[in-house]
């Protein structure tokens, strides 16, 4: 090695040194982008499908979705189950936000309806807690895609058409959860049977989406709304003939509202 070269590696070597790091690590750092934490893992349960996310601490998604269909007869035990792979599947997290299509209460369960056995006062979000070792925080799917996609200003109804019916209504960002679904509609009959997933199946598109706009005329007596969301996986069907201040939503509010679970006014 000639006397130049010699002198190159030591200048290199020298100016490796008082950085204090090999080289290439400052581009490699450079490359890297801070992590910003807490890290969420967002539960969205549904009547068909279990869907989980991870959110980074400004709510941006950080993982793909992943998804695994919801069993027949979905009791406590199975779906704990299935939310114990999704949240393998994401890595490590520091808390957790979990959508139910449900009454909740105190992180109890009350209703079920489109479920399966044994969730009468089930304390979900106990056992979860204790299975994933970290903090949780529950509330209706319907009200955690509310606080995924609402202003916070103002009077805003929140409906999802899915398997069943979901409701919740804000006042300048503050929730109230309802059950519209099971309110009665047309001759006797509920929201929910009118226009959740068996009655689309029984009635055809058409005549569903022609129910659909019905109740959401009768929504907007009844609440006189600043503006309507509406979400779940039948809401692509209303396309085209809404009104300016109802707008439809997709399921990634379901996920990405679980991070405002944990700083969202009333709970």
């Amino acid at each position: 090695m000639t006397t130049e070269n010699t002198l190159n590696e030591a200048a290199k070597k020298t100016g490796q040194e008082r950085k204090g790091k090999p080289a290439g690590a400052e581009q490699a750092a450079a490359a890297e982008k801070p992590e910003r934490r807490p890290f969420t893992l967002a539960v969205d349960i549904g009547g068909t499908g279990i869907k989980a996310e991870k959110l980074d601490g400004a709510g941006k998604p950080i993982t793909e979705r992943t998804k695994i269909p919801t069993p027949k007869n979905a009791t406590p035990k199975k779906v704990e189950k299935i939310i114990d792979e999704l949240a393998a599947q994401h890595g490590n997290f520091d808390r957790v936000s979990v959508g139910f299509p449900g009454v909740i209460k105190n992180g109890q369960v009350y209703t079920a309806a489109n479920l399966g056995k044994g969730w009468d006062e089930y304390p979900l979000q106990k056992e979860l807690a204790k299975r994933l070792k970290k903090p949780v925080r529950m509330a209706n799917d319907a009200d955690v895609q509310g606080l995924g996609c609402i202003s916070g200003r103002g009077v805003e109804l929140v409906i999802t058409l899915g398997t069943g019916v979901g409701s919740v209504i804000f006042v300048d960002g503050r929730r109230i959860h309802m059950e519209i679904g099971h309110h009665p509609f047309k001759k006797g009959k509920t929201y929910e049977d009118e226009l959740g997933n068996r009655a689309l199946g029984k009635k055809g598109k058409k005549k569903w989406a022609k129910l659909a706009m019905e109740a959401i005329g009768d929504f907007e007596r009844t609440f006189n709304y600043d503006r309507l969301f509406i979400g779940g996986g039948n809401a692509k069907l209303l396309d085209g003939k809404l009104p300016p201040n109802v707008k439809i939503v997709s399921n990634m509010e379901g996920l990405l509202g679980g991070i405002k679970l944990w700083n969202a006014p009333g709970k």
